[in-house]
């Protein structure tokens, strides 16, 4: 039997139901999410699997009917496939105006958010689960260090820092929970079937793509893309494809929960900066696969090292963030002159600037991009830069910039 690992949302989901007739979470298939409802609310929540070839207990021929069988508290698993039973949730909630009345689940972004925001707008919550983090897949708590960060920048922990851990391997897997009970050998094949049945069901289910093959090659390149700015041209005369279409085709991603794209920080359209979305890919063991990394021993000294660490760390801190009421805004910045800051948090009328590099040592070279976004944005909040890496212990760089190992997030 697979053992259960808590989730950082469990407390936040817990609450969000205890207030809203209808809580939604939305993730990519085989996050865990179904997983998370049934350990959390076991006992307490009847359950049913919707199907995108049967139409189970009718519920989308005659979405009054199976509600009206239906007792809550109830949860209902990939939603998206049952969209006809969205109007009938939201006459159900107006009529018995109670809390934690109904779950849903859901694997695909847009189709669902499109629905739930028409149907059940000002009654629902929505939660996005992601592949589950470093601490998660330990079972260790995490975010403290990021949480004083945001709510107490001035005062920092330097008490708990622990050991240096192996990052590569956690890159390498990944943070499915089916792969973290997997041996190595078994990996290669469980993405095999994840890929062919995420294009085949969740690509085919949200967008009309004309050659799933072609789109199959898509999905490869994104991964070489990680952490990059996305040139929707180039990407297109890559795979023989319209801008647009290139363009389509990353939005299709990003509604599946495959791809994560960060807006560039602007506060004045005329200055010199670049303002192209940055894109990562939401999990590292899927990289690898796709980009045939057969081990964890080879990212040391693969071209995708710096780019798999930056994605790593970036999922973390978009991971750790879900469990706060208020989340931050997440930019990034380069000027045209290419200084660069990795990620920018906006919380509070405060800017958090993240540098991350995949080194034991950052020296003074490696935070350039820090000031040159200051001299860019003088008026601006801006607090304690971070320069997440593989550092043993919590260290200043400078007065203003503090080296923190990714481990202590």
């Amino acid at each position: 039997m697979i053992k259960y690992k808590h989730r950082l949302i469990e407390n936040r989901l817990s609450e969000l139901f205890e207030y809203y007739p209808v809580v939604a979470v939305l993730g990519a298939r085989q996050v865990g999410k179904s997983t998370l409802v049934e350990n959390l609310f076991s006992g307490k929540i009847s359950s049913t699997v919707f199907d995108p070839v049967m139409d189970i207990g009718n519920a989308r021929q005659d979405p009054d009917f199976f509600l009206q069988n239906i007792t809550p508290p109830a949860f209902f698993d990939e939603v998206q496939y049952a969209p006809e039973l969205l109007n009938s949730i939201k006459r159900n909630v107006d009529q018995e105006k109670k809390n934690g009345m109904y779950l849903l689940s859901g694997s695909q972004n847009l189709s669902v958010l499109r629905d739930i925001s028409e149907s059940l707008a000002g009654r629902v919550a929505i939660l996005n689960l992601w592949p589950m983090s470093y601490g998660e897949v330990n079972e260790k708590p995490g975010g403290r260090f990021l949480e004083q960060w945001l709510s107490e920048p001035e005062k920092q922990d330097f008490s708990d820092t622990g050991t240096g851990r192996p990052v590569f391997d956690t890159i390498w897997k990944g943070g499915y929970p089916r792969i973290s009970e997997l041996p190595d050998t078994l990996i290669p094949g469980y993405w095999q079937s994840y890929m062919q049945t995420y294009i085949e069901r969740d690509v085919r289910k949200v967008a009309n793509i004309g050659s799933l093959q072609t789109f199959g090659r898509f999905i490869g390149l994104l991964g070489a893309l990680t952490s990059q700015e996305i040139n929707y041209n180039q990407l297109g005369r890559e795979l023989g494809i319209a801008r647009n279409t290139a363009r389509s085709w990353i939005e299709t991603a990003e509604s599946t929960f495959q791809w994560l794209s960060i807006p560039a920080f602007s506060r004045n359209p005329v200055k010199r900066i670049s303002g192209k979305n940055k894109g990562y890919f939401t999990d590292t063991g899927m990289i690898c696969n796709l980009q045939k990394i057969s081990s964890p021993d080879v990212i040391a000294s693969h071209p995708l090292q710096g780019a798999l660490f930056e994605t790593f760390v970036v999922m973390e801190i978009v991971k750790l963030i879900q469990k706060r009421p208020i989340q931050p805004n997440l930019y990034h910045f380069r000027s045209h002159s290419g200084a660069e800051v990795d990620l920018i948090l906006e919380l509070d009328g405060r800017l958090y600037p993240v540098e991350i590099k995949s080194k034991s040592n950052p020296a003074r070279k490696d935070i350039r991009g820090f000031q040159a976004f200051k001299d860019c944005f003088p008026k601006e909040n801006i607090q304690k830069c971070l320069v997440v890496c593989a550092v043993p212990s919590l260290r200043y760089i400078k007065e203003d910039v503090l080296a923190v190992p990714w481990w202590c997030l």
